[in-house]
């Protein structure tokens, strides 16, 4: 209960400093007008020289696309430059209608899709990807990724790589492969992925994922850094109290945890007051003592394990849109 309140104390101290603050434009950036970098989200350098935000928004499950619109303007007009979405989650008309409805200029935006399972071939990768396009009112992406290690991926990769030879996509990449998969990947095809979009947080590390994806040069990016906030991970005592160290919260802490290893993350809210905490934290710094009793939490066990023959099962038999069964 006390993290609780104390979570909400900061939102409503953000609300009122957002009021108060206005906007200003720095770095092609929409943020609020005061003189700190409490929102000064950094990039993150492809291994092909793409800069990508560290920090953006992903939109699973905003399934009403009035509401995805909303979400997504809320979030450009504080600040985000990354927006993650899917062909699966149904919703990129909604993230579309954001794009277009906004003033920040597309190159200012950092916008990503994920292909389908069904897509998942050689032969529809091209018209799938036009028609993300056209949900998502924009002429090109600026990365692309296999959503899971399913389907023909080897065949996807060959008509993604066209793609992005032809500068239709500004990066490709791929999201839950395990290690094996990715080097696998790496050795059997030309086109090295820029990007793998995975499951992280403090009860699944992913460390030795990691350092692998070090080694290849491949950008690490989380899915789920409150995993879903199962688990009871924001009344987390350890984060708890390293939160109020900082006068921040388990979710800032997670965020800012993330970021100081150098991983990209797209937390999800539908709520303004949360789209301003998750942004909020750039303004202080975890030490050595706190990162590694943070590592403390490590428990291996992932909220969607993809090496059981059950949920690949169903991941073949999903139908876009249906909720993912952790």
């Amino acid at each position: 209960m006390k993290e609780i309140s104390s979570r909400r104390e900061f939102l409503k101290s953000s609300a009122k400093f957002t009021m108060a603050a206005g906007f200003f434009r720095f770095g092609g950036s929409s943020l609020f007008a005061n003189t700190t970098k409490i929102n000064q989200v950094p990039f993150a350098t492809l291994n092909n020289g793409v800069k990508m935000p560290m920090l953006g928004l992903g939109v699973l499950g905003i399934k009403d696309l009035k509401e995805c619109q909303r979400v997504v303007e809320d979030a450009l007009e504080i600040g985000y430059r990354l927006i993650d979405t899917a062909q699966s989650y149904t919703n990129e008309a909604g993230v579309g209608m954001a794009l277009k409805a906004t003033g920040v200029k597309r190159d200012e935006i950092f916008v990503n899709t994920k292909l389908f399972k069904e897509n998942a071939v050689e032969s529809k990768v091209e018209k799938s990807f036009d028609e993300s396009l056209k949900r998502l009112n924009i002429d090109y992406l600026d990365s692309f990724l296999i959503h899971q290690p399913i389907n023909d991926t080897y065949g996807a990769w060959r008509a993604m790589s066209k793609l992005y030879e032809q500068k239709k996509v500004r990066a490709i990449g791929v999201s839950n492969f395990y290690t094996y998969r990715l080097m696998d990947f790496v050795m059997n095809n030309e086109i090295k992925p820029a990007i793998n979009q995975v499951e992280c947080h403090p009860y699944h590390q992913q460390v030795d994922a990691q350092k692998l994806m070090k080694t290849l040069g491949i950008q690490m990016e989380a899915w789920s850094p409150f995993m879903q906030a199962r688990q009871n991970i924001l009344q987390n005592e350890v984060l708890v109290t390293i939160g109020k160290k900082y006068n921040k919260s388990a979710a800032q802490v997670i965020l800012r945890w993330l970021n100081q290893r150098d991983i990209i993350t797209i937390p999800k809210t539908t709520k303004k007051e949360r789209l301003i905490e998750n942004i909020s934290i750039f303004d202080f710094s975890l030490s050595d003592t706190d990162m590694a009793l943070i590592a403390t939490l490590e428990r291996t066990k992932p909220l969607f394990n993809h090496h059981d023959p059950e949920k690949i099962k169903w991941l073949n038999e999903r139908k876009a849109g249906e909720s993912v069964k952790g």
